[in-house]
C-alpha cells in the first residue's frame, strides 16, 4: 500500500496512561506516557519534535479530550476515529500493538475521523447535554412525588392534572409543613379548581407519617433547586446561540420542536450545517436514524437501525412522538407508519423527517411550511386516478378526465 502521510503518530489511549507510537521514514518510536496534563504536554513536544502532521487515537469514552484540545491548541491535525472502523486482526493484543496497529492505519489513509466540532460548539454541546440531563433527573423528582403520596394514600394526582401546579404545590407545601386538614387543604384551589372542592377534600384524607413529610418537603426543595439551575443554564446557552438566533427561529417553526429542542439540535450538528454535511442523508446517517445494512448472499435481511449520535437521535425521538396527534403532515406521517409498523418505529421515521427538514430549512434558510394533514390522501387518490384509468384503457376505453367542480 502506498503511504499517505510520512509522519504519522497513533495513540491507544486510556483513562491513566496513553502508548503513542510514531512511525516516519527514519523508522518507529514508541512511548507510554500518563494521562495528567504535565505529561501531556511533554507529548505533544514529543510528537512536534518528530515533526508529525497527524495524530489518530480512538474515541474512547472522554479521554481523548484533552489530548484533542492540546492538539488543537498547537494546530497539529487529529483524527478521533470510532473503535469498530480500525480492529486489527485478532491475536496477541498488547496496547503497544493497538499504538503501532493505528499508526500504521493512519500512514495508510485507511482512517475515516469522526465528526469532532470546534471547541465553542463543543462548549455549547456539553452545556446543553448537561441541561436536558437535570431536567430529566426534575422529571425523575416528580414521579417521586406521586410515589410518596401513593404510599400516603394521598390521591392528588387522581383529581387534578398536575400535581406540581399553582393550586397542589400550595397543597403540597402544607401538607409538608404539617397541615393534615382536608377541608384546609381543599381551600388553596384556585380559579377552576375551586370547582373541584369536594373532590379535593375526599383525595386529600390519607395517612401521611413524619418521614412522608420529611422525603415530600426534601424532594420539593430538590425541585425547586434544579429549577433554577436550569433557568440559570437556560440563560447561558441563549447567550452562546445568540449570534444563530435566526437558525433557532427555523428550527423552532417545525412542529414538535421548541425553542430548548433547537438549541439542542444546533449543539449536535453545529451551525455550519452544508460544510460537515453533504446531504441531509449524511446527516441522518450520523445520527442513527436509517436502517442498518445486512445482506448477505443477494438477501436483504432486517437491520436495526445503526448507532448514532445518541443524544440527537433520542431527543428527535422524543419530539416525533409528541406530535403524534398534531393535524399537520408530520402526524399525519407517525399516525400513518403507526398503523402499520407499529409506534416506535412511527418515532423513527418521524424523527428521520424531522431532521431532514432541519438540513433543508439551515442550507436553504427559509421556514418551515407545513404539507398539510391531508397529503397523504391527495397522493392516495392521484394514484387510484392514475390507476383506475390505465385498467380502462387497457379494456379498450378512451377516457377524458376532469375536474371536479368546487360544491
Amino acid at each position: 500500500m502506498d503511504v499517505v502521510i510520512e509522519r504519522a503518530c497513533g495513540m491507544d489511549v486510556h483513562k491513566d496512561n496513553i502508548t503513542a507510537c510514531i512511525l516516519t521514514p527514519e523508522g518507529k518510536e514508541i512511548q507510554t506516557f500518563s494521562t495528567k496534563t504535565v505529561f501531556l504536554l511533554t507529548l505533544v513536544d514529543w510528537i512536534k519534535q518528530h515533526n508529525c502532521t497527524h495524530v489518530a487515537m480512538e474515541s474512547t469514552s472522554v479521554y481523548w479530550k484533552p489530548i484533542v484540545n492540546l492538539l488543537e491548541a498547537e494546530d497539529i491535525e487529529f483524527l478521533v476515529v470510532n473503535a469498530q472502523h480500525m480492529k486489527a486482526v485478532p491475536g496477541r493484543k498488547t496496547d503497544v500493538k493497538d499504538a503501532e496497529w493505528i499508526a500504521k492505519l493512519l500512514r495508510h489513509g485507511l482512517l475515516k475521523a469522526s465528526y469532532i466540532p470546534d471547541r465553542n460548539q463543543r462548549e455549547l454541546r456539553e452545556l446543553v447535554r448537561y441541561r436536558r440531563s437535570i431536567i430529566e433527573e426534575r422529571a425523575r423528582q416528580h414521579n417521586r412525588i406521586q410515589k410518596v403520596l401513593e404510599g400516603a394514600n394521598i390521591k392528588l394526582g387522581s383529581v387534578v392534572s398536575d400535581v406540581l401546579g399553582v393550586s397542589a404545590r400550595d397543597m403540597l407545601d402544607a401538607i409538608a409543613d404539617g397541615e393534615e386538614d382536608p377541608e384546609k387543604l381543599a381551600n388553596f384551589a384556585r380559579r377552576s379548581m375551586k370547582k373541584k372542592k369536594e373532590e379535593l377534600e375526599l383525595a386529600l384524607k390519607g395517612y401521611i407519617n413524619s418521614h412522608q413529610r420529611l422525603m415530600l418537603k426534601t424532594i420539593l426543595g430538590h425541585i425547586d433547586f434544579l429549577t433554577e439551575q436550569i433557568e440559570m443554564l437556560d440563560k447561558e446557552v441563549a447567550d452562546r446561540v445568540s449570534s444563530h438566533q435566526e437558525d433557532v427561529a427555523r428550527l423552532d417553526s417545525i412542529p414538535g420542536i421548541a425553542t430548548r429542542m433547537a438549541e439542542q439540535i444546533l449543539s449536535e450538528i453545529g451551525t455550519d450545517v452544508k460544510k460537515q454535511f453533504p446531504t441531509a442523508a449524511h446527516m441522518c446517517s450520523w445520527a442513527g436514524l436509517v436502517p442498518g445494512q445486512n445482506e448477505s448472499a443477494g438477501k436483504r435481511k432486517s437491520a436495526k437501525t445503526k448507532k448514532g449520535n445518541k443524544y440527537l437521535r433520542s431527543a428527535l425521538t422524543e419530539a416525533a412522538h409528541s406530535v403524534r396527534g398534531s393535524k399537520n403532515y408530520l402526524g399525519a406521517l407517525y399516525r400513518r407508519t403507526a398503523s402499520r409498523k407499529g409506534k416506535k418505529r412511527a418515532g423513527i421515521v418521524v424523527a428521520h423527517a424531522m431532521l431532514r427538514i432541519s438540513y433543508y430549512l439551515l442550507t436553504r434558510k427559509e421556514m418551515y411550511v407545513d404539507l398539510g394533514e391531508d397529503y397523504f390522501d391527495k397522493q392516495r387518490q392521484q394514484s387510484i386516478v392514475r390507476h383506475s384509468l390505465r385498467r380502462l384503457e387497457s379494456l379498450g376505453y378512451t377516457v377524458t378526465l376532469e375536474e371536479p367542480k368546487a360544491s
